[in-house]
């Protein structure tokens, strides 16, 4: 059987150095409600339906999170976590909460955003609002020692005993193979096999050769890049009747999943990650993009190619990620909204339910 992951973001919650930036109160949802159309036929805004305009601090709000996400078969949340370096984190409350209370009982694991925040999506091009450092072993070992409660955790996920420890952009860390060393002789001290790291890059990238177990792609980068390989290959110069505007770039959902062939990728050693989709117009309006027309009966056909992939590939753990479950201002979410409501959940079940028959 199949286990789905989704990306989980914890930015529902104020917290100073958005207030000191943004303005005071802001979250996700400030983005989110802004949003407006572009162009004829553009859905915007996209608004949250059985859960509402929810805070990340109430217990109450990821206890109903999780209880969704079983229902429709997905099997955890990779927990988006921010570490800029000298101990220094971000939106960290949601994920520590959840582990100290113990509660939602729903298993999670973390992946490293291991980026600088910046106000290009937003106009300011040239601002860092905070940046992405890498001081050295000590702070190393100093990030291991803040994880390893959630790693002991017995709902945090692992793969051969190893807790899962996803890196957003290992193409920009430097001495990336020592930080893997050191953290698997850190993990095997306290008990562990060893760490399993998962990184997020092109397929290109040797990520053995860098100590991580397995790799998956970046997205939504990855779907436009394989849209236009398709494109060139076979269409030539008639970009435009697949593109309803330049600004913002507009894809149709239905295009992007019929080129985005999955038997491209046999024998590789990757674990997909697919979309359900995505309008991040309300962070970044004209320079966004757009994947238009996404439907929940559109999701399921990309998901069952997704599933059959997988397991043909007979992987001993036959993972599958969705990103994301959360993310709405970048209109990728499979959270009920007022357009589908429970639409994307509810095709995750049915295509499970139909997997599960004729296997």
């Amino acid at each position: 059987m199949v286990t789905i992951l989704a990306f989980y973001l914890p930015q529902f919650h104020p917290i100073p150095e958005n207030n000191a930036w943004w303005g005071k109160g802001f979250t996700e949802w400030t983005n989110t409600a802004r949003g407006s159309p572009l162009f004829p036929g553009h859905h915007q805004p996209n608004l949250p339906a059985d859960l509402g305009f929810y805070d990340l601090r109430l217990p109450e709000v990821r206890e109903a999170q999780a209880a969704l996400a079983r229902e429709s078969g997905i099997g955890g949340f990779i927990y988006w976590h921010y570490w800029f370096g000298n101990g220094k984190q971000l939106l960290e409350r949601p994920f520590n909460e959840v582990l100290a209370g113990g509660k939602p009982d729903f298993p999670f694991c973390l992946a490293w955003a291991n980026q600088s925040w910046t106000g290009i999506w937003h106009g300011l091009k040239n601002k860092t609002l905070i940046e992405q450092t890498y001081p050295g072993r000590e702070d190393h070992v100093s990030h291991f020692n803040a994880l390893l409660p959630a790693f002991a955790d017995p709902r945090y996920i692992k793969l051969n005993g190893k807790p899962v420890f996803f890196i957003y952009e290992p193409a920009t860390f430097p001495e990336l193979r020592a930080f893997t060393d050191l953290w698997n002789g850190l993990a095997v001290k306290n008990g562990f096999p060893g760490m399993y790291f998962i990184g997020v890059n092109h397929l290109a990238w040797d990520y053995r050769q860098d100590g991580f177990d397995e790799m998956t792609v970046y997205m939504p980068g990855h779907y436009v890049d394989t849209y236009q390989e398709n494109l060139y290959r076979s269409l030539k110069n008639s970009f435009k009747r697949h593109l309803i505007k330049p600004f913002p770039m507009v894809i149709k959902y239905r295009d992007i999943i019929s080129t985005y062939r999955f038997d491209r990728f046999r024998n590789r050693d990757f674990i997909p990650c697919i979309l359900p989709n995505w309008d991040n117009t309300p962070r970044s309006g004209r320079r966004g993009l757009v994947f238009h027309q996404s439907t929940p009966d559109l999701f399921g056909r990309h998901l069952r190619k997704a599933i059959r992939f997988v397991l043909d590939n007979r992987r001993s753990h036959n993972l599958l990620i969705i990103k994301s479950w959360n993310e709405w201002a970048e209109g990728n979410y499979l959270e009920p909204d007022l357009q589908w409501g429970r639409g994307n959940l509810d095709m995750i079940r049915q295509v499970l339910n139909e997997t599960e028959r004729t296997e």
